[in-house]
């Protein structure tokens, strides 16, 4: 898979504040890449200058293999954390002249907002102004807005702020979608379960350095601590109890059993086949439960940034 975003050694100072530290990244092409971080890590700089709202103070961006150009924000579609509607415009003029502003023509604007605002059963809302919607309401627009013109890359900086669960799952319906339709979306949350759900590759970002990059399952494997939850049907849990604590390190689960027996996380080691726990298991029940706990998106972002303080 070829990449549509290059950035190389990335380094963005304010003042003696060091925003970014030397950080490069590649996006490729038709996928969901995660940029994730504490607040204050450096992403909104990195978003910033990507959308060359700001310069680096040294480094390089390449779209598509070539520099980044002044005209390249007609390939561009974002939606910022704070969104940026006028409250007291109409919520069809603002779409219309918002669209022309990236290129449509006024025809060809009025043409895909009508697919949009029927999509998202909205029409209602031509004639309102923004200040006569709700947050959620007003959200919908703005993300109408960032992918009207189709762009090749989309940025979305906390897309699911202000929106209700069915809402969220609306939008983040419409990301995978556009991301199946070709376009290569850059995706900043804290929402780890919209990680989990939507990115296939993702950065960590902590105190202006990266410190995490690549592919999501990769880095999964990465952090593994080869542990098994772990349910038998048994008549002597205390029985199984001993045998394992002979061989592995034995914890206690949360994982509940609908009928009596024993329950554990068991780790074992990296150069053990989980094989051999199963089959220790089977020695003494009925193994109901056996499932490999792999570390979560949010477990991993904990572990990365207090390693990393």
């Amino acid at each position: 898979m070829s990449n549509l975003l290059e950035i190389k050694n990335v380094t963005k100072n304010y003042g003696d504040f060091r925003a970014l530290n030397n950080v490069s990244l590649t996006i490729p092409k038709g996928s969901v890449f995660g940029l994730l971080g504490p607040n204050g890590a450096g992403k909104t700089s990195l978003i910033r200058i990507i959308n060359q709202i700001t310069l680096p103070d040294s480094g390089e961006i390449f779209l598509d293999g070539r520099p980044l150009q002044p005209n390249d924000v007609a390939h561009i579609g974002y939606l910022p954390e704070e969104r940026g509607l006028y409250k007291s415009m109409k919520v069809g003029a603002q779409a219309l002249y918002l669209a022309q502003l990236k290129g449509l023509s006024k025809g060809e604007a009025k043409k895909r907002l009508k697919y949009w605002f029927d999509k998202f059963d909205i029409a209602a809302w031509w004639d309102k102004k923004i200040e006569e919607l709700s947050k959620g309401m007003a959200q919908k627009v703005q993300f109408i807005v960032t992918v009207l013109h189709q762009p090749k890359l989309l940025i979305f900086d906390e897309p699911f702020s202000g929106f209700d669960p069915i809402n969220a799952q609306l939008i983040a319906k419409e990301i995978l979608q556009l991301r199946e339709e070709g376009a290569t979306i850059i995706f900043s949350t804290h929402r780890m379960e919209s990680v989990e759900e939507m990115c296939d590759y993702i950065a960590l970002i902590d105190k202006s350095n990266k410190i995490i990059d690549g592919k999501l399952d990769d880095i999964k494997r990465q952090f593994r601590t080869n542990t098994f939850q772990i349910g038998v049907q048994t008549k002597d849990p205390k029985l199984i109890a001993l045998a394992l604590k002979e061989k592995y390190e034995v914890l206690p689960t949360d994982f509940k059993m609908l009928s009596d027996g024993f329950t554990a996380n068991v780790k074992i080691s990296k150069t053990e086949s989980p094989n051999n726990l199963l089959s220790l298991l089977t020695q003494y029940g009925d193994v109901q439960h056996f499932l490999e706990l792999v570390p979560s998106a949010n477990e991993i972002f904990i572990e990365a940034v207090n390693k990393n303080s």
